[in-house]
């Protein structure tokens, strides 16, 4: 019987041939955290007595959530993961003015590639599956074993496979099809299950959409979503690998807990209402929804494309009076990209608010704080009760093209009814 692509990343990492349902002891590539998720790490970690990280090239610190620090407490939380750092030698802690939103930042360094095992303090590392790395979120006390160790302990996950076929219509992308795929099977369709994507439609799916729908993977309770490896990514990893990589692919005769199959032709840009990210529906089923805020960015749709498709829409328009419109670059290089394409000029011309990176208003931390009653469609990724702010708020879950365009209209709508 042939392994699925789950099962023989797993294998490479471990000292004998996995299957599905085994508990196995696997050594990791790379050990992320956040400015969250980095201290209470670090503590457990001391109390472990190891003296010293076990590769401080595979540990990687980033200060996203609230970098730069909105008062005290987070101030002190990043120079507890920075003094740490130095103290460590881990040269793989991105400052401020350098670092970005952790997801869209490693891959963009090239820290993490295909065929890697990486484990984060953070739910939303099964981002780099896209790449065809097995990554997965776990909890700061695994992530302190792993950066004492270079080890975690795992159950192997079944795979549910996923298959697109079909062309795609203008304006739906990546975030369309995983709000879909959600929408399908729900928020624990997948639970402790890999995902893995495929088909016609995916072949000619760019990174920046798989990196969305890796990154999403987890709100169908996956354990991690991944791609094959293909020509585009082989294109998006040579440029910027700082290490050789290896590429691993599912056996034709791999087994399989579910495959599911997609007409993606059929689907429609689509909106996900509170509270949770399965209750999506094409946008032309919404109905008048007034707004207040857009958010366009996070490690979900915050990467130059991202940013592109807001930009073509927002450009000599201008955001509605009502509508707080927040766009964030995911890293300092997508910033700088945007702003040599001019497409910055166009989002503050609208009457956006471009922010440096951060995850803010991602998480209600910051830099969008949502008030009670209020509405925000977001390009984000979760819509859960209170997840921008206030208990009494509410946040739609969207792409960017939506998000630009009901931020021109000042309610849910369709791009085509701007453009």
């Amino acid at each position: 019987m042939g392994q699925t692509l789950t099962e023989k990343i797993l294998s490479a990492h471990t000292d004998g041939t996995v299957r599905s349902g085994e508990f196995v002891d696997v050594r990791v590539d790379v050990a992320l955290a956040n400015d969250v998720t980095a201290p209470i790490a670090i503590r457990e970690f001391e109390k472990i007595g190891t003296e010293k990280v076990f590769n401080p090239d595979s540990v990687v610190l980033v200060p996203d959530h609230f970098a730069p620090n909105k008062d005290i407490e987070s101030a002190t939380q990043c120079a507890v993961m920075r003094n740490f750092a130095r103290a460590q030698g881990i040269e793989h802690c991105f400052e401020v003015g350098r670092m970005g939103i952790e997801h869209v930042l490693l891959p963009e360094q090239g820290l993490v590639l295909p065929g890697d095992v990486v484990v984060g303090a953070d739910s939303h590392t099964c981002t780099y599956g896209a790449i065809g790395a097995f990554s997965t979120g776990m909890g700061s006390t695994d992530i302190a074993v792993a950066m004492a160790t270079g080890r975690i302990w795992m159950r192997v996950p079944e795979t549910i496979r996923v298959v697109y076929s079909g062309s795609l219509q203008r304006w739906v992308g990546g975030k369309d099809l995983i709000l879909y795929t959600i929408g399908k099977i729900g928020v624990s369709g997948a639970l402790y299950k890999a995902m893995e994507f495929a088909g016609p439609t995916i072949d000619s799916l760019s990174m920046a959409g798989r990196f969305t729908m890796a990154n999403m993977a987890i709100e169908a309770g996956a354990k991690a979503g991944l791609f094959s490896v293909d020509d585009e990514t082989r294109a998006y990893v040579d440029g910027r690998a700082t290490r050789q990589y290896s590429v691993y692919s599912s056996d034709p005769d791999a087994p399989y807990a579910q495959t599911i199959e997609i007409d993606a032709s059929k689907i429609e840009p689509q909106v996900a209402f509170p509270y949770l990210p399965e209750n999506s529906r094409s946008v032309r089923d919404v109905g008048d929804i007034p707004i207040d805020q857009v958010v366009i960015g996070s490690c979900t749709n915050g990467r130059i494309e991202d940013l592109r498709v807001a930009a073509g829409i927002l450009g000599g328009k201008e955001v509605h009076p009502n509508v707080r419109c927040i766009v964030l670059p995911g890293t300092q290089q997508v910033y700088l990209d945007a702003l040599r394409e001019g497409l910055i000029e166009k989002f503050i011309s609208a009457g956006a608010a471009v922010s440096t990176p951060t995850c803010g208003p991602c998480l209600g931390g910051h830099m969008g704080v949502l008030a009670a009653g209020e509405r925000a469609v977001s390009t984000t990724n979760r819509n859960f009760r209170g997840r921008m702010g206030h208990p009494a708020s509410e946040v739609y879950l969207a792409g960017p093209a939506v998000a630009a365009a009901s931020a021109v209209t000042g309610r849910i709508v369709g791009p085509e009814e701007v453009v």
